[in-house]
């Protein structure tokens, strides 16, 4: 059984080094997993170059790393669930389970929380960007054949994409609009369609990415938000009424989609979110999604008077074994989520570049780029 193992660790912005670690102890009711394929994240992404995530500061040298699937190498005494060569997607966030929001079933947001990758608990927990990790056996979801550890390394944001589904409860046949045309964006997307059989309009700055999501099916129509910075308060309600009026003017089948009936903010920006209270129908609902600047001006009065509901989604709870459901399932409203994965490094050593690509829009073949995969 392996005891220690190459890591990829962050010691400050940008200064990514290759290190060895000591693999705690296998409990009996844990496993050893090897890890496979991991795709970079946003807060990844947040972390490698500024060395902190918002507000969240990094306070020791962190391996990043979250979005993975790999492969049993050992399993404790008490695990009769899974047996060495299973692979598994990993669902990295580790709950107290005591808690009132745990019994609750909203153990995603747990107090006590601690979550691969993410500098918010003190030690921090590890992220997978390593060897071999070892995990507890409850918070690791059997592959079946046909779901590949590339797909199970999507299980992660595809979670979230249906946690925020959950959320939304969007009814049949819903117009549902998108702010975002990245990975998450273009799974909300996706799940949309099949879960809610919704008409979908994504909307994003580039038109590439819009353009991306209605040939590959995640969405049916799209809006190219103009690159615009208002400054004063009132210039930026006016610039989103706008972007709101565009979205409205998006051509579905034989006419223009008019307001929705749902929105997924994906992007975290203030004047996204504001033109998602404008063109969200009464009685609709906005799922805030995108992690942008903490303090932001709302026309709040537009969304009260009209009854459309601000909801919250952070990460995901009770999600990933439908997830994996849908991904083996065949279904022919789900769009092909391998064309997701746009570039891919291979080994530790190719995990710097795979970071420096991340952060960018296109690679140098002009491809965009949407999601950065490090097969190990």
């Amino acid at each position: 059984m392996t005891t220690t193992v190459q890591t990829s660790v962050l010691h400050g912005a940008r200064d990514l080094r290759l290190s060895t670690r000591a693999l705690p102890a296998l409990s009996p009711t844990d496993v050893q997993i090897a890890i496979k394929a991991t795709g970079l994240c946003g807060s990844d992404l947040h972390y490698f170059t500024h060395f902190r995530n918002g507000d969240i500061l990094v306070r020791e040298p962190l391996t990043l790393g979250h979005e993975s699937a790999g492969v049993v190498m050992a399993v404790g005494a008490d695990v009769p669930s899974l047996a060495v060569g299973d692979r598994v997607a990993l669902e990295v966030g580790q709950p107290c389970e005591a808690c009132e929001l745990c019994r609750q079933g909203r153990y995603n947001i747990c107090r006590e929380m601690k979550f691969r990758s993410s500098a918010k608990a003190f030690p921090h927990a590890q992220g997978t960007l390593q060897e071999v990790v070892v995990h507890p056996a409850r918070w690791c979801h059997k592959l079946p054949e046909g779901v590949s550890l590339e797909l199970g390394a999507l299980v992660e944001p595809l979670a979230v994409a249906l946690h925020a589904s959950d959320r939304a409860r969007m009814p049949d046949g819903a117009t549902v609009l998108v702010f975002g045309a990245g990975a998450v964006g273009l799974l909300c997307a996706a799940v949309s369609k099949v879960v809610s059989k919704a008409r979908v309009v994504i909307a994003d700055i580039q038109e590439d990415r819009v353009r991306f999501a209605v040939e590959n099916g995640f969405a049916d129509a799209a809006a190219v938000v103009p690159m615009r910075r208002p400054e004063t308060t009132a210039e930026k309600l006016e610039f989103a009424k706008e972007v709101a009026e565009l979205v409205k003017t998006a051509r579905v089948g034989d006419g223009p989609v008019g307001e929705v009936t749902g929105t997924y903010e994906c992007t975290g920006v203030e004047s996204c979110l504001q033109a998602s209270i404008y063109v969200t129908a009464p009685g609709g609902r906005i799922m805030i999604i995108g992690m942008g600047n903490p303090v932001q001006t709302l026309p709040i009065s537009a969304a009260s008077l009209r009854e459309v509901d601000l909801v919250g989604v952070f990460r995901y709870a009770n999600t990933y074994s439908r997830v994996i459901e849908l991904m083996a399932s065949g279904d022919p409203l789900l769009p092909d989520l391998t064309k997701l994965i746009t570039q891919r490094f291979s080994g530790m050593e190719g995990i710097r570049s795979a970071f420096d690509m991340a952060a960018r829009v296109k690679d140098d073949e002009g491809k965009l780029v949407l999601k950065v995969m490090v097969d190990m």
